[in-house]
């Protein structure tokens, strides 16, 4: 059953935030320059998975880079590399494969790292069926040998160059999981992997069905977050159909002369108790941007030692091009905005950040949870606009969100290249809580380099 996620939120924030968590710059470096591969993707394409994990001292990052000659959309190849003593060093790239999309790691407990990768069977095409593998290196030993793993799956799902794939570590128990979209309408497929190394359960998750569109339909979810722990999973993402109100898909076509334009606002959220039973809760509508044709980006997802599910996700209010036609009287707003879960029942919604029209011009995006071995929850994320003395803003923020829901009020993270785009080396991708923070991005001011940065945070009672 479907939970509508209705206009604003639920829960009033503090009247005085408590004071905000203190940080300090340790690293910024650059990791590479890329090309912009005109195909869709980029670097930063597999944004509800990580492409950054930590495994004690050892960082490693996978990049994607454009191959001379090569067409769109299959004109990429995977590189990889690793943080040394002299700064990042790349180690390892495809030689035969090309792809289209960036490829996710993971990192279990045993210090192996898997890259997930999606090769093209069809080179000399533009598009055509593709193959999921995982490649898998040791942390310590990056240039020594590899292996390669095929997934198995259930029946004979077909996939294209669009993936969309999503890799879920839990690094105590050595297990993966990865969902990878397919061509079917209805569902996507995921596989599960032992730490013996057999795909011990296969299956399909059914998406939610629009019975309220026009024309009713499955509700593609896309970009997820995903978390395995102990064989339970849990998966937010955001939908992604084709317009599906008439009115406005034909206004838009007047707008863009194409036929599509993709709908990005509402979230969903799903889990199973255990993966190896194959079976899935229903779906829960989070959030929604459904009235005023608004926008909604996943951010982060975080399971708690208490059963809690915490989401963070960024959130726009409206399509202003279609304004004055639709809903003349619409706001803007961008907001990070924040919800727990427990069974599948919401129990809290709250406004971490936002910037009104009329009010704030502090634009706040890109939200990423960090979480502590002490089991603080933190909110790293990215504010762009002017500020109330009409200065441009562009930085980083860290709050803290307390254990009552409520935000300390933020502070900056004195970065010179804030990143207004960025992976953390994720305890979802099984890289170890930390009150390191460890960031993979593009910066604000060169969008075709990815740099990495570190700050540490430094906690107090």
């Amino acid at each position: 059953m479907l939970l509508a996620f209705l206009a604003g939120l639920s829960v009033p924030g503090p009247a005085r935030p408590a004071e905000p968590p203190r940080v300090r710059v340790e690293v910024e470096e650059k990791v590479y320059d890329y090309q912009d591969p005109q195909n869709g993707a980029g670097p930063m394409w597999c944004r509800g998975s990580t492409c950054l994990v930590r495994h004690g001292d050892r960082l490693v990052a996978s990049g994607l880079e454009v191959v001379p000659g090569a067409r769109p959309l299959n004109n990429c190849r995977w590189t990889l590399f690793e943080r040394a003593d002299q700064g990042w060093q790349r180690v390892r790239a495809s030689v035969l494969y090309l792809t289209r999309e960036p490829c996710p790691l993971a990192v279990l407990g045993d210090g192996r790292v898997f890259l997930s990768t999606h090769p093209t069977l069809v080179p000399d095409q533009p598009q055509g069926p593709a193959r999921p593998e995982l490649i898998v290196f040791q942390a310590d030993e990056l240039e020594g040998l590899r292996r390669t793993l095929v997934p198995e799956w259930e029946g004979k799902p077909e996939f294209t160059e669009h993936s969309y794939r999503s890799l879920a570590a839990d690094a105590a128990r050595k297990e993966l999981l990865l969902f990878v979209h397919t061509t079917s309408p209805w569902a996507v497929s995921w596989t599960f992997l032992s730490e013996s190394g057999l795909w011990l359960a296969r299956g399909q998750l059914r998406w939610p069905w629009g019975a309220d569109y026009a024309q009713p339909q499955p509700i593609r979810v896309a970009y997820p977050n995903v978390l395995l722990r102990d064989r339970a999973v849990h998966f937010c993402g955001v939908s992604d159909i084709v317009e599906p109100n008439p009115e406005w898909r034909a206004f838009k076509k007047q707008l863009t002369g194409r036929d599509w334009d993709y709908d990005f606002r509402r979230l969903f959220y799903t889990g199973s108790r255990d993966i190896l039973t194959g079976q899935f809760a229903d779906w829960v509508e989070v959030a929604s941007r459904e009235a005023t044709c608004g926008w909604i980006t996943p951010g982060d997802l975080w399971l708690d030692a208490e059963g809690v599910v915490h989401l963070v996700w960024a959130e726009r209010a409206i399509d202003e091009r279609l304004r004055e036609r639709f809903f003349p009287r619409a706001r803007q707003s961008h907001a990070i905005n924040y919800a727990r879960l427990r069974n599948g029942e919401i129990l809290l919604r709250r406004t971490l950040a936002i910037a009104e029209e009329g009010v704030s011009e502090e634009i706040p995006t890109a939200p990423r949870f960090q979480v502590t071995p002490a089991g603080r929850l933190y909110v790293i994320y990215y504010v762009s606009g002017r500020d109330s003395a009409g200065r441009t803003v562009s930085e980083n923020r860290l709050l803290e969100v307390r254990r009552d829901g409520t935000p300390t009020a933020a502070t900056r993270v004195p970065f010179q290249h804030p990143l207004n785009n960025f992976f953390t080396a994720t305890p979802r991708a099984g890289s170890p809580p930390s009150t390191m923070l460890d960031l993979l991005g593009t910066p604000a001011d060169a969008p075709l380099t990815i740099r990495y940065a570190r700050a540490v945070i430094e906690e107090v009672q």
